[in-house]
């Protein structure tokens, strides 16, 4: 059905005293003596947009005064108080109706109790911001990687690679549970790929092939872990942005990464004001300053072993301990972002033997050519790094750690056939979603949160 989307309505003055149709759900309804009210939303804009019933005239009222109401308005857009648009409406439509029980009354929900509802959320203010910058970071996202002439690529969901040590997967089988198998090989060899299969837990090994053709590529799509985490920070589907670019070393990868990162929150700032404002009302106090911070200063680099020197001597009582060659924790990494450095950090070269396989081993034959971009508020956000070129390098530290080179033989053969220094970095887009909205919990950035034991 025509009609005119109620953010234009806001955004266009000269339609003040013409005739328009809008449509909407009902958010809220009041009545007077004279005339009632409803407030409507369609989605497009934070603000409800009010609409005047005279209740004088032949207008059936009684049917739109309810909460969750669709409703199709046909009437005269005039200036209201503080010369913001309302309707004078003339023609009311019931388009879809709406029972009292509607579980989104007028008053203030949590957000754990709309978890429990993941199929009506989507109509509040929160999750219609939340959404919105969703939407506008993704855009942002592939403008820069386009401008700056990267190729997209999809990487596969189903694969026989766990990216060793990303995480647990998800199994991929058509046959499910049987005693008929005399062993977990004859299993797999009647199965669909006739191996064992799983669903992606990142893109990264598949996007080094494509990078080896195309140069500079990125990855934008999901990615599951079949981890048992009940955190604030985790979830079994989320997704994941991951550039490759070929002939590049780790301070290229550094370079991109922050460029990317400023990139997109400078547009988020520039496209969204309406919605970070009600951040930074509802959820995090100084978001704009924050935000504005980390894309005015340099990121700063440190070197691991500085950081674990500088956490053993701060005085600080952090409840996991901290010695050289641990795996940092969110304390840590905040201590560094927030309390030393006071920006936006990477941290590199990190020990060989907590980074993956395919890291870039440096002289001292006990560091690596990684880095994780920590952030003020919330620790890592970004995990990155230049990748080994050389072969007998690579294969050697996977038979050190017993991988079974037959299973990598693809990408080993990248080593073989020109092989060039190269790197990228994985960002996880809710993590980023989080670190931008003030939203504490991974759950309330995305449509349906996959977590342990929920599957709604």
């Amino acid at each position: 059905m025509e009609h005119l989307d109620i953010g234009e309505l806001f955004d266009r003055p000269e339609l003040i005293g013409q005739k328009v149709t809008v449509c909407g759900w009902v958010r809220t309804a009041r009545d007077s003596k004279n005339v009632a009210f409803i407030e409507l939303n369609d989605g497009t804009s934070l603000r409800h947009l009010q609409v005047v019933l005279d209740k004088s005239g032949a207008l059936e009222i009684d049917p739109v005064m309810k909460l969750g109401a669709a409703v199709r308005v046909i009437g005269t857009a005039v200036e209201g108080r503080q010369g913001v648009p309302e309707i004078n409406a003339e023609t009311l439509t019931l388009v879809g109706d709406c029972p009292p029980e509607y579980p989104l009354q007028k008053k203030r929900h949590t957000l754990e109790y709309l978890r429990t509802i993941p199929h009506l959320r989507t109509r509040t203010n929160t999750f219609n911001a939340i959404l919105r910058v969703r939407s506008v970071l993704a855009a942002a996202i592939h403008r820069y990687f386009q401008a700056h002439r990267f190729v997209y690529i999809n990487t596969p969901l189903i694969t026989a690679s766990d990216c060793e040590g990303a995480g647990e997967m998800f199994q991929v089988s058509t046959i499910g549970y049987s005693t008929e198998y005399k062993s977990a090989e004859d299993y797999y060899s009647h199965d669909f790929f006739g191996r064992r299969a799983g669903l992606s837990v990142s893109g990264q090994l598949e996007g080094e092939v494509a990078a080896m053709a195309m140069g500079k590529i990125y990855t934008f799509g999901p990615s599951f872990r079949a981890e048992n985490s009940n955190t604030p920070r985790h979830v079994a589907e989320f997704w994941h942005v991951e550039p490759e670019v070929a002939f590049a070393e780790l301070p290229d990868v550094l370079r991109l990464a922050e460029d990317m990162l400023k990139y997109v929150i400078g547009e988020l700032l520039r496209l969204c004001p309406e919605e970070m404002n009600f951040f930074e009302a509802h959820f995090e106090e100084g978001l704009h300053t924050k935000l504005s911070d980390l894309i005015s200063a340099p990121f700063a680099v440190m070197d691991y072993t500085k950081a674990i020197e500088l956490l053993q001597n701060s005085g600080e009582n952090f409840n996991y301990p901290v010695e050289w060659g641990c795996d940092l924790q969110t304390e840590h990494e905040r201590y560094i972002a927030e309390k030393v450095c006071r920006r936006a950090v990477f941290l590199i070269n990190y020990p060989r033997e907590i980074k993956s396989f395919y890291m870039k081993q440096n002289p001292d034959g006990k560091t690596v050519a990684a880095a994780d971009l920590l952030v003020p508020g919330v620790g890592e956000i970004i995990g990155g790094s230049e990748r080994e070129s050389d072969y007998g390098k690579l294969t050697a530290e996977m038979e050190r750690r017993g991988m079974n080179l037959d299973n990598y033989r693809d990408y080993l053969d990248l080593r073989r056939f020109g092989s060039v220094p190269h790197g990228g970095f994985g960002l996880g887009f809710e993590r980023l979603i989080m670190y931008v909205t003030g939203v504490k919990n991974i759950r309330d950035v995305i449509l349906y949160p996959r977590t342990v034991g929920n599957i709604r």
